[in-house]
Parts: C-alpha cells; structure tokens; sequence
C-alpha cells in the first residue's frame, strides 16, 4: 500500500478558497484521508478525535496562529509527533527561525504549486 493510501492529513486554513486549494491539490496526490479545520482551537479538538500524520497550517489566522497551533501540538504528549507544515505568505527568516525552533518540519511560502506543495510535503512524510 502506498503512502498516500495510508497517509491522514489535517488541514487548517481560516480562508475557505485557500483551504479549498489545498485539499484539491492534495485530492490530485491522491491523498484521500484529508479532515480540516476553519481555525486552531478547532484544529486541536479535531485531531484529538481523528489522529492526523501531517497537519498543513496556514499562519496568518484570527484567534491563534499557526505558530501558536505548532506549540500547543507540541505541548501535547498525544500530538507532539505530528508532521507540521507552516503556510504563509510571509516566509521572513524571523517567522522562519522561529518556526523551526518550535519543531516546524517544513514550510510554504504563498502563493505555491501544487508541484510545490507535493515537494513540501514528501520532504516531511517521504515518497508518496
């Protein structure tokens, strides 16, 4: 069985066109097992029920952002494995740097491919 087959995705992205984008491209991978959420709270009540691998996060959202969302699934013993791709279209090196000391595995800069999104992820998760 392939990775893709295997592989559940979290999606979290405030703006539905952007999140909308995303599971499109991810659905062409042919990744199947695809949730999302419209923000962070809901992002970690989402995986609480439905484990995810990976969780591709949109920075810049109300409330919390990804950066906060990154910490508080680091934070937890449950979520603090859980592959994280930081999306934005402010890929400054601060962000960045920051990012990475909060145990981001890799992240997007906006606006991306879907080519760009697939060698972003399969550096995180590996070959699909």
């Amino acid at each position: 069985m392939a990775l893709r087959d295997q592989l559940r995705v979290l999606v979290v992205d405030d703006m539905s066109t952007s999140r909308g984008l995303i599971m499109q491209a991810l659905d062409g991978m042919g990744i199947r097992q695809v949730g999302y959420a419209t923000d962070g709270p809901g992002a970690l009540q989402t995986i609480e029920t439905a484990p995810a691998h990976l969780v591709i996060s949109d920075y810049n959202m109300p409330g919390m952002d990804g950066l906060q969302l990154l910490q508080a699934l680091r934070a937890n013993a449950r979520t603090k494995g859980v592959g994280f791709i930081l999306i934005t279209g402010r890929a400054d090196a601060g962000l960045i740097d920051l990012g990475r000391r909060f145990g981001m595995n890799n992240f997007l800069k906006k606006p991306f491919t879907p080519q760009d999104l697939r060698a972003c992820i399969e550096a995180v998760v590996g070959r699909l």
